[in-house]
């Protein structure tokens, strides 16, 4: 069993095409999806989308790149809409000086926002980290000195120190397609050194495609071909990859039933 731990299944891209979607993902052995929600504005879609499916859940919160047009959104709206049963995770929100589409003020500002509405939640943090290593791990350690909160760094591509960061703190690290780029040897390197039980997987769909589909639409079947490099990079068979994610993944989203005989083990 798989879990795709990040997607977008609201976005057009997947419109008229979702049962074949969650079909293809059952026969590549994804028996789970995280819908991620991007706007707070327009959560009733992700809702709608994660009610009409049992194996769907989603997420509340705003992207940093909409943090400017949704400043101001107070944590007790999140916490509030978090509420609802299909609601497991808090985000994604963070800080992207990559795209630089919101002011940075308005990122740390939304980012500070979800994290508290984590804290009081207990959901996990969904970060979005870009170009910005040293002011999120700046974040991440006054956010958890005023009290902790479970989060993950999600779609990792920065450096190793943040990696360790998140490590150090409690957080878990998520894999996407990038892993398996010709040229993403760094990554892979990281990778194979953080602790078996922080490692999560997911596609990021439709972004993302893991090679060979690098370059067209990704989704969550595509799972599994990031979860094989991942075990390939680490040294473990594919079916103790799965294992370990999944275990992960119920570990870190609490509010997720686990399936039958799916039971709790103990971190490795």
């Amino acid at each position: 069993m798989l879990v795709d731990s990040h997607c977008h299944l609201d976005f057009p891209d997947f419109d008229n095409e979702r049962d074949d979607l969650i079909s293809r993902a059952h026969a590549a052995g994804v028996d789970l999806m995280v819908t991620i929600c991007t706007h707070i504005r327009k959560f009733d879609r992700i809702r709608a989308i994660a009610e009409a499916y049992d194996e769907v859940y989603c997420s509340v919160g705003t992207h940093p790149h909409n943090a400017g047009v949704e400043r101001g959104i107070p944590a007790e709206e999140i916490v509030s809409l978090a509420a609802h049963p299909k609601v497991v995770a808090i985000g994604e929100a963070g800080l992207d000086y990559f795209y630089d589409k919101a002011p940075r003020d308005a990122q740390a500002e939304g980012l500070r926002t979800h994290i508290e509405a984590a804290r009081q939640t207990g959901l996990p943090l969904v970060i979005h980290a870009r170009d910005a290593d040293d002011d999120m791990a700046a974040i991440l350690r006054d956010e958890m000195g005023k009290g902790a909160f479970p989060a993950l760094l999600h779609c990792f591509s920065s450096g190793r120190d943040l990696a360790l960061t998140g490590i150090e703190l409690g957080l878990y690290v998520s894999f996407s397609g990038i892993l398996t780029f010709k040229k993403s040897e760094e990554l892979r390197a990281i990778a194979r050194d953080l602790p078996a039980d922080r490692l999560l997987v997911e596609t990021d769909a439709p972004y993302l495609a893991p090679q060979p589909r690098r370059g067209k639409r990704n989704e969550p079947a595509y799972t599994a071909m990031t979860a094989a490099v991942l075990a390939e990079t680490r040294g473990v068979s594919e079916e103790e990859m799965a294992r370990q994610t999944t275990e992960n993944f119920f570990r870190l989203f609490q509010k997720v039933p686990r399936p039958a005989g799916f039971e709790r083990t103990a971190p490795q």
